[in-house]
């Protein structure tokens, strides 16, 4: 990935269906060349609507999107030479998996005996070199993801979009796909711009992720800094597992701030907001960081109850309950967590360079 002129830049882009509302707003958006970049938010945040418009499918109704410092607002899909895998597969059901990657080649008028050299070399590329003739209803849901995949790229696009492409496998099947695509992005260098709502998808998979929520991009970043440093509340509860805590601000020390939580509590966190005192707030830690040994001060010691112990295979995962709190979530290894039982008091540390707190 370089830092050079973006691939793909969106400038002051906003898309609305009904003249009213907003479903883009004002987006300001670069794509590096070579990078794996994914868009993730919940239905209706704008992810799909910023892909449709980078595809050509959709026009923005005001802002420029431009490719290679050149505008392509007005440019139609088939102009754009950009490959797109969608969730369905959109596979022709009449051709057979040779025919269906040669498609593209085809509509370009390639010469057939390059249109041939390429699709072979597509088919190893996904790992479908005997299955050729096959049709697509001879095909598991995998294998069809395959051919997709190899259609988008048999052209060899300078981008390659895609929707959610594998919304409908299965979980096994899903998380081997997710490293064969890695991989695949790894070996060719192509810029892969990718649609999902699964946060684990998008922190496995890309260099960066845009969260998307309510049309606006609440932060793009590198996926460590994404799960570690989230800019605001929606991200920190959007992006992996997260025990949320609520007080209000007591004092202030540079960066940090002391919360008093409703039990007579003290929460130290990174003030992340710049919250005052006297406003209410929430803190948030991931339950990983959040540990039962005692740990220095001024990190937080919060007294809490036990109610239930879940076995994960490479962890456990305990239920604690505070007073007018939220339950709170802690991920712990398994070695030495024996006598722990439901009922008991467990006090819990929280370290403060790990609690970040949200106004």
């Amino acid at each position: 990935m370089t830092t050079s002129q973006p691939l793909v830049t969106f400038t002051g882009v906003q898309k609305t269906y009904d003249g009213k509302t907003l479903v883009v707003k004002d987006l300001n958006l670069s794509i590096q060349k070579g990078e794996f970049l994914s868009l993730l938010g919940p239905s209706g945040s704008g992810k799909t609507t910023t892909l449709m418009m980078l595809a050509g499918f959709e026009s923005p109704t005001a802002g420029e999107i431009a490719l290679n410092g050149v505008p392509i607002t007005r440019t139609p899909p088939h102009k754009r030479n950009f490959g797109m895998v969608f969730q369905n597969y959109a596979l022709f059901p009449h051709m057979t998996v040779a025919q269906n990657i040669a498609y593209p080649l085809s509509v370009r008028r390639c010469p057939d005996t390059v249109r041939q050299a390429k699709v072979t070399k597509a088919l190893d590329m996904v790992q479908m070199g005997p299955m050729g003739e096959r049709f697509p209803g001879q095909l598991s849901g995998g294998q069809q993801q395959r051919v997709a995949l190899a259609r988008a790229l048999v052209f060899d696009p300078q981008l390659v979009l895609m929707d959610e492409p594998l919304g409908a496998l299965d979980k096994q099947l899903r998380e081997h796909m997710q490293i064969e695509l890695k991989a695949l992005h790894r070996s060719l260098g192509i810029t892969f711009v990718y649609v999902t709502h699964d946060q684990s998808e998008a922190l496995t998979m890309s260099d960066r992720v845009a969260v998307f929520n309510d049309g606006l991009i609440q932060q793009i970043d590198r996926v460590d800094r994404l799960y570690e440093a989230p800019a605001n509340r929606f991200v920190a509860g959007f992006v992996g597992d997260n025990s949320v805590l609520t007080g209000v601000v007591v004092a202030l020390d540079g960066e940090r701030c002391t919360v008093r939580l409703p039990d007579g509590s003290a929460l130290h966190g990174l003030n992340i907001n710049q919250a005052a005192v006297g406003e209410s707030v929430h803190g948030s830690i991931r339950p990983e960081r959040i540990a039962l040994r005692p740990l220095e001060t001024p990190h937080s010691a919060l007294q809490t109850q036990l109610r239930d112990l879940m076995y994960f295979g490479d962890h456990q995962r305990l239920r604690c309950h505070l007073p007018q709190q939220a339950e709170i979530g802690v991920k712990v290894p398994l070695q030495g967590m024996d006598s722990l039982q439901a009922g008991q008091s467990v006090t819990l540390f929280l370290p403060t360079e790990h609690v970040r707190i949200y106004r």
